[in-house]
């Protein structure tokens, strides 16, 4: 058997796994989601306690956001009605999406079988919603998530089978 200079992708009596290039751009995808969500959470703890909260929407009244007078008073409003207990919720479904990216795209990073499909069922599972939220109220962004997410899926779907195709096949015959 040939010897392996690569660790990540372990050789096997068919050869070395082969590694799409998408796996990557879908886990750097992945991992991006991870920090910002992680980063929606630590704030959303800080904005927990009541004097934090309060310094937000006082700091928020006072800007001076010379286009955009209306779209300030409606996100002080907006968190004055959510109130500073709602936060911990808010940071703890942040934090749990964290989690599910953050398995995602260490999975795909490191070329695993099982993220593949745990990435098609995670995201395949939020489409309906998503298509429910572009369809009520539409938006350019949710749109381009919508169809990213769905490229993804259809994607992930496309290597998943291929990569068990080729497993099946290297896997000797028993007759």
């Amino acid at each position: 058997m040939p010897e392996n200079k690569n660790p990540v992708f372990p050789l096997h009596e068919a050869g070395p796994v082969q590694q799409h290039p998408g796996l990557r751009v879908i886990a750097i995808y992945e991992i991006i989601k991870t920090v910002c969500l992680l980063l929606v959470a630590m704030a959303a703890f800080h904005l927990d306690r009541q004097q934090n909260f309060e310094h937000l929407v006082h700091w928020l009244g006072h800007l001076s956001l010379a286009d955009s007078n209306d779209l300030r008073w409606k996100l002080v409003g907006l968190l004055e009605d959510f109130g500073p207990s709602r936060f911990v919720a808010v940071g703890a479904v942040a934090l749990g999406y964290a989690v599910l990216f953050g398995i995602e795209g260490v999975g795909l990073w490191l070329g695993k079988y099982w993220a593949e499909w745990f990435t098609v069922i995670a995201t395949g599972s939020l489409i309906p919603l998503e298509l429910y939220e572009t369809l009520h109220r539409f938006g350019w962004l949710k749109l381009a998530t919508l169809a990213g997410n769905a490229a993804i899926v259809v994607y992930l779907v496309r290597i998943a089978l291929q990569t068990r195709a080729a497993r099946h096949a290297s896997k000797p015959h028993t007759s």
